[in-house]
């Protein structure tokens, strides 16, 4: 069975301490794809997003990573612009099964 380390608790799926089934960043992962549900974002909107929205937040090699390597979220392309007070080349990421991804 491969959810053998959830139960569930008031309504919610609980993992279990040291189940390997699920990754440490699941509720970003979650979090990101309801973001980007609502249209393409930056990476730093995303950043900011979820440091606004979890307690223990994520650092930005963890944003980065998650975009990269999940599947489910697709570089549309780049944005250069003032982000923090200074300038920088940042991507755009959107979902994949909606269709934003780039042609390029």
């Amino acid at each position: 069975m491969p959810f053998e380390g959830l139960y569930e608790e008031q309504g919610w799926l609980t993992l279990q301490r040291g189940s390997p089934e699920l990754s440490r960043t699941k509720r970003l992962r979650a979090e990101i794809e309801c973001l980007l549900r609502l249209g393409p974002a930056n990476t730093v909107e995303i950043f900011d997003h979820l440091n606004d929205r979890f307690k223990w937040g994520a650092t930005m090699n963890q944003v980065g990573n998650i975009l990269a390597k999940d599947n489910r979220f697709s570089k549309m392309g780049h944005k250069r612009g003032e982000f923090r007070g200074s300038v920088y080349t940042v991507c755009v990421w959107g979902l994949a099964e909606l269709g934003m991804v780039t042609t390029a």
